[in-house]
């Protein structure tokens, strides 16, 4: 009897995943009208940080999860010493949660990594050179450009001593106010 529930588990685990796949794949899956944190993401669980993740109630999660204890709890269930089922059932428990978990560690890391900004980080820009693409006038605001991991962008300008500086000179930036970048030329 316990092999059959491990068995019906196991199954209706894997033919969930498979359905899924193929249907998210032929249909698309994607903008949700409804928005509870997940970005319209189904698979994406619910949690409420407004970032895609997988939490531990997902769809994607508890597929893993009842396949894991049909899969692990056949196996133990087949096993002299876990041929119980106060035995089998345990460890199929268990198992299966740590499954769980790593599918849920998986998917954050690759969520977290693919949800990583190319937007400049302020705070690591003292220090860099730019050039001016905008002249600064005397005591005026100009604009800079400058590249930082591989994009370029560009910014408000006004020098440090208040001194003009021509279009296509290279100026360091000094520190930054607001949005506003002061600099000093090379």
């Amino acid at each position: 009897m316990d092999f059959l529930v491990y068995s019906v588990c196991f199954g209706a685990g894997l033919l969930f995943a498979v359905v899924s796949a193929l249907l998210g794949h032929l249909f698309g899956g994607h903008d949700v009208d409804a928005d509870v944190g997940t970005g319209g993401h189904a698979e994406a669980g619910f949690q409420d940080a407004g970032v895609p993740g997988l939490s531990p109630f997902s769809p994607t999660t508890i597929t893993a999860f009842i396949t894991a204890f049909g899969g692990l709890g056949m196996i133990f269930a087949r096993v002299e010493a876990t041929r119980s089922p106060w035995v089998s059932a345990p460890l199929a428990l268990l198992g299966a949660l740590a499954i769980a978990a790593g599918v849920v560690w998986l998917f954050g890391t690759i969520f977290h990594k693919v949800d990583a900004s190319s937007e400049s980080r302020v705070a690591t820009l003292v220090g860099m050179s730019a050039t001016v693409i905008t002249p600064i006038p005397a005591g005026g605001v100009g604009e800079i450009a400058y590249v930082q991991a591989g994009s370029r962008y560009t910014a408000p300008a006004r020098t440090e001593s208040g001194v003009p500086v021509a279009s296509g000179q290279a100026v360091k930036i000094v520190h930054i106010v607001g949005t506003q970048f002061y600099v000093a030329p090379l």
